[in-house]
């Protein structure tokens, strides 16, 4: 099965992998970003795996692996004025934000940091360590994949 890898951003104070591992699947809704709906809506496969990274927090990086185990649908979020997602202009015959459902596969050993990723070679080119790159879900090269799967389980 051909597949997609992705990295996916959650602070942890509002999400986090700990949480995933907790529910077991959850639901990616929330995301108000162009790009990072279109990768939800259009290229997103069940099975394609994920890097969960926390973010905004003392130490920045990947913690674990989740799963897409649903494909795109409307984020209902969207619809509801009560939510922090609401969005007024969103129609539900023609929705504007899509979501896709994930669960958590295998919590790392140990963070793989921010700081490490930019020391490792073979990352240079990883979306999300370039210079202003602020998208909450960026696609990871299978080559980076394997680059990073090795770092998780390196010991010191």
């Amino acid at each position: 099965m051909e597949r997609n890898y992705w990295l996916f951003k959650s602070e942890p104070s509002t999400y986090s992998f700990d949480d995933l591992l907790k529910e077991g699947s959850a639901t990616w809704d929330g995301v108000r970003n162009y790009k990072a709906r279109n990768y939800m809506k259009n290229e997103m496969k069940v099975g394609d795996l994920v890097f969960y990274y926390h973010s905004s927090c003392e130490e920045p990086g990947i913690v674990g692996i989740a799963e897409v185990i649903k494909e795109a649908i409307p984020d209902d979020s969207q619809f509801d004025p009560k939510s922090e997602y609401y969005d007024p202009g969103s129609n539900p015959e023609n929705p504007r934000w899509w979501m896709v459902t994930i669960r958590a596969v295998e919590k790392f050993p140990r963070l793989v940091s921010l700081k490490e990723l930019r020391n490792t070679p073979g990352l240079e080119e990883m979306v999300i360590l370039q210079k202003g790159n602020r998208l909450s879900i960026t696609p990871v090269k299978r080559k980076e994949w394997e680059i990073i799967r090795s770092l998780a389980t390196k010991k010191f």
